[in-house]
């Protein structure tokens, strides 16, 4: 298991990789694609949001979408 972008979300990122992988070896690859780990995967995502948030990097995310250097590599498609 890697660690999460935050120490705090590691416990929730190891539920939810269990959450998943059982899922998606049990359930979707027999063809039932009902999503099953919505909730734990909501808990997940805010902790990433947050970690992102106190270690500034949603500032650098922010100015990376504003510069956008990809967005003529997508028009050409």
């Amino acid at each position: 298991m890697s660690q999460s972008i935050g120490r705090s979300c590691d416990e929730l990122k190891k539920e939810y990789d269990a959450c998943f992988n059982k899922w998606y070896s049990e359930k979707f690859l027999k063809g039932d694609t009902r999503p099953e780990c919505e909730e734990i995967f909501k808990k997940y995502r805010d902790c990433v949001l947050n970690a992102v948030k106190n270690k500034n990097i949603d500032k650098l995310l922010g100015e990376a979408r504003k510069d956008d250097p990809f967005s003529s590599i997508a028009e050409t498609k």
